[in-house]
């Protein structure tokens, strides 16, 4: 299910609520980054119990630096919420 560039929303952590790409997948856990508080050569693994998939993916352009990573995960919050 989850695969490099899909996007999940954390639901437990310090990170709860925030939007995190996902940069390897494997049975139990996935690797996560934000470009900001978890950046790219940083991430962090999560237990994939403790995160939801949003149904949204970003391209290998998208997850290129941190500042571009950042800025779609910040573009998808806003049309998530409603915030446009």
């Amino acid at each position: 299910m989850f695969e490099r560039g899909t996007v999940v929303r954390s639901s437990a952590g310090r990170d709860k609520g925030k939007l995190l790409a996902v940069i390897q997948a494997g049975d139990k856990l996935v690797t996560v980054c934000d470009g900001k508080e978890r950046p790219i050569d940083r991430p962090k693994s999560k237990n994939i119990r403790h995160v939801e998939y949003v149904g949204a993916s970003l391209s290998e352009a998208e997850m290129a630096t941190n500042r571009k990573l950042k800025k779609a995960l910040a573009r998808l919050d806003a049309e998530i919420n409603g915030n446009t």
